[in-house]
């Protein structure tokens, strides 16, 4: 619509900015808005567009995203703006620079908005820091949005912006895409560049990171998939036409009752059967449901890929050594500069030093093969996304390893899109995710377009509330 001057970027950022400031007041989900300077380039994409004699083909393919606002995850490079990443002692930095998958964003013509909200170091599902305080689900003030892109859903949700970016080591894509009604794309380990963030991956970290999109539309994934791929987005053959009767779908329903996990909510358990039930009528395919008993392991395996990551030298920043049971006293008068959760994780740290046992080696290796012979070139597997509902604030606390059932496919590098499916009787946002093989990531994207044609896609949490 920019393109064909039905609307300006002008009047569109500016719509966007109207909306953000409506709705920030309540979640908290931007932390640093650059509004007036959006509004300058918009005015300059306005200006190119009117002095364009080439035509909109021409734009399309030159910058396919000329004049469409965005908004980026705070632990993300984005020039002027802080890069904090919910650390007090990061309180004065400016980023110089954008991350690589910011900047071919901006390459494309995307103008952005600013930075959201995300956990303490990127540890936590739960989008709260002492610098920034707690951001909210849209759908429910007093629940989370997730983390550790919980901004990023939040602003998303709560229709502030379109398109984002996010981060995504054990589901911080998928869990606030989940909880806030938008999309969320894990890509395929490796394709888009995870430069330019803070905390940068260490150890093994740099083969389960993953950068990718989140969303309000599934057809807004794959252009912006292409675009922060750059170069590396030509390995996943997203021009190729899919054909989703002739692929093959899987629907597994839990972890196989992992001790460590919580059961899945029934209404998680009956929209997933919807979906099975959908494709079956619409598409004339069969879905064949199946019990994956390594599954039952994924919080044990995700722990032992990971390794050790030193949490107090990152809470630290190069600075003073944060030692966490003092930090614990501190936190308890209201006197520490750090979250109960990141306090907590380093504790944790401290008692896990040990090696992964050869048992857990093993069901990691076999979970491997099994799903990439299983998946192949032409599978789709349905899989929950999170045990629960959004939860309310600090609840997460008691089911720390419930992200598990997004953590298990950084680790194995299988691309995901998690999709939203409607409303739950609270008004809470349903969904599912759904894994692919390696490099096959157009047929998770496909397929959510078509769920988002079946299901309705995002729901407007204002409406929701007005109507209830």
């Amino acid at each position: 619509m920019i393109r064909r001057r039905e609307v300006t970027s002008v009047e569109v950022v500016q719509t966007y900015i109207d909306r953000i400031q409506e709705i920030n007041p309540l979640i908290n989900a931007m932390v640093k808005d650059r509004f007036s300077l959006a509004l300058q380039e918009a005015a300059q994409v306005d200006k190119l567009i009117e002095e364009e004699t080439g035509g909109e083909d021409v734009l399309e393919d030159r910058l396919p995203l000329l004049g469409v606002p965005f908004t980026v995850k705070e632990a993300f490079s984005l020039q002027g703006m802080p890069n904090s990443t919910g650390l007090v002692s990061r309180r004065g930095v400016i980023s110089a620079t954008d991350a690589p998958p910011v900047a071919l964003l901006k390459r494309a013509g995307a103008i952005p908005l600013g930075v959201t909200n995300c956990s303490e170091l990127c540890m936590w599902l739960e989008s709260h820091n002492r610098l920034y305080g707690i951001t909210n689900n849209p759908y429910d003030l007093e629940r989370i949005p997730g983390g550790s892109s919980g901004g990023e859903g939040s602003i998303l949700g709560g229709g502030g912006s379109v398109i984002g970016v996010g981060s995504d080591v054990g589901g911080s894509i998928r869990i606030p895409a989940f909880f806030n009604g938008i999309f969320g794309h894990k890509p395929t380990s490796g394709v888009v560049s995870n430069g330019g963030q803070f905390p940068p991956p260490s150890g093994q970290q740099p083969g389960f990171l993953c950068t990718g999109p989140m969303c309000r539309y599934a057809q807004d994934l794959l252009p912006m998939l292409r675009v922060m791929g750059g170069a590396n987005a030509d390995r996943l053959s997203l021009s190729s036409e899919v054909d989703l009767k002739r692929l093959r779908f899987f629907s597994v329903p839990h972890d196989g009752g992992s001790p460590l996990v919580s059961p899945v909510d029934q209404q998680l358990v009956q929209a997933q059967r919807r979906v099975v039930e959908r494709l079956e009528a619409d598409l004339g395919v069969k879905v064949q449901q199946l019990k994956i008993p390594q599954l039952k392991y994924s919080f044990q395996i995700w722990s032992a890929m990971m390794g050790p990551t030193s949490f107090a030298e990152l809470m630290s920043d190069h600075g003073k050594k944060v030692w966490p049971l003092w930090e614990m006293a501190k936190w308890t008068v209201g006197l520490s500069k750090h979250t109960v959760a990141a306090i907590g994780l380093v504790l944790v740290e401290m008692f896990q030093r040990a090696q992964p046992t050869q048992f857990i080696l093993q069901q990691k290796e076999s979970l491997q093969k099994d799903l990439e012979e299983l998946l192949g070139t032409d599978g789709v597997l349905l899989y929950p996304s999170h045990p629960h509902l959004a939860p309310k604030h600090h609840h997460p606390l008691f089911t720390p390893f419930n992200f598990s059932y997004t953590g298990i496919f950084n680790i194995l590098g299988l691309p995901v899109t998690q999709c939203p499916l409607g409303l739950s009787a609270e008004g809470l946002p349903l969904g599912l995710q759904l894994v692919v093989g390696k490099q096959q990531d157009r047929l998770s994207l496909a397929t959510a377009v078509f769920l988002e044609k079946t299901f309705g896609g995002w729901r407007d949490p204002g409406r929701q509330h007005c109507i209830s």
